[in-house]
């Protein structure tokens, strides 16, 4: 409970600089928050700079230190952007994100068919529902709680702004699937490790790795269009959202749809690798030695 408190007080400190700071504070202030966990959060910066080698093997030490220190930058923006967008309105928000193919968008809502979006910790991915509901339809997301019931609800206040719905992961299918019965598209992450009853083996980067195959399955369940999404930064205060082309759950296998989320994840990270949250051991299932100090 102690340790609540303090993400709590950290918190609110947080959000009070993010209201009161001019915008060169804040991005000074971030840059260099960001260069000192850089330099002193030796064991994250071995996880990235282990992912990187699996990713871009033709990259020195040098090249992988340089984008390390780019990773923990854009997430320092990314965190204080969680801030700036608490109540944000729908005219900020329009203003803020574009969608760089919305005729995509528009066919995919007209359809009346139902919609999974599929995306990864890529980017400010907290923002890409809030942006959806904005513009387009009514959207449920698929997410884990925190371990911190105060700042759970903080994130939960977050995320459920503008006709977000969130389901909590744990025994949620049903309600999932109920979302799409009421017409409601439904968002999932899916990029991370994942256990073997809940995944399958899939290449990645050339890698082994396991791949969640929950949205495939839900679907294929619900007749779905699935859709992978992923938001990137035009500047410091716009974002881009990109959709790739659907794919028929009830055309395809869960084994196809899901190699093909892992296709445009890879295509996405390979654009812009200093957005991608490498901050998890994506590829220890299989490679866990590479891990070892």
């Amino acid at each position: 409970m102690k340790i609540d408190y303090v993400y709590l007080a950290a918190f609110y400190l947080l959000r009070f600089l993010v209201f009161v700071l001019p915008n060169f504070a804040l991005n000074a202030l971030a840059n260099g928050v960001a260069k000192i966990v850089f330099k002193l959060n030796h064991k994250h910066r071995k996880i990235i700079d282990t992912n990187l080698k699996f990713c871009f093997p033709e990259l020195n030490q040098a090249q992988r230190a340089e984008l390390a220190l780019k990773i923990y930058i854009n997430f320092a923006h990314f965190g204080i952007d969680f801030f700036r967008n608490q109540n944000i309105s729908p005219k900020d928000l329009e203003k803020k994100v574009s969608f760089e193919n919305e005729e995509e968008f528009l066919k995919f809502v007209k359809s009346d068919r139902a919609i999974v979006f599929v995306t990864a910790h890529f980017g400010n991915w907290e923002l890409l529902p809030l942006a959806f509901a904005n513009k387009y339809k009514a959207i449920s997301i698929v997410g884990r709680r925190l371990d911190s019931e105060l700042m759970d609800k903080f994130l939960v206040k977050n995320r459920t702004q503008l006709d977000v719905e969130l389901i909590d992961k744990k025994g949620g299918l049903r309600k999932m699937l109920l979302a799409l019965r009421n017409k409601r598209a439904l968002g999932i992450l899916t990029d991370q490790d994942a256990s073997d009853n809940e995944s399958m083996v899939l290449k990645f980067f050339g890698k082994k790795v396991n791949w969640l195959v929950g949205a495939s399955v839900i679907a294929k369940k619900s007749e779905a269009l699935l859709i992978p999404a992923f938001i990137y930064k035009a500047s410091n205060d716009s974002y881009i959202i990109k959709a790739f082309k659907a794919m028929d759950a009830k055309e395809h296998s869960s084994e196809e749809l899901t190699r093909y989320q892992a296709k445009c994840c890879e295509e996405m990270i390979r654009f812009k690798p200093d957005e991608y949250f490498f901050f998890h051991k994506r590829f220890k299932r299989f490679y866990s030695t590479a891990y070892e100090s």
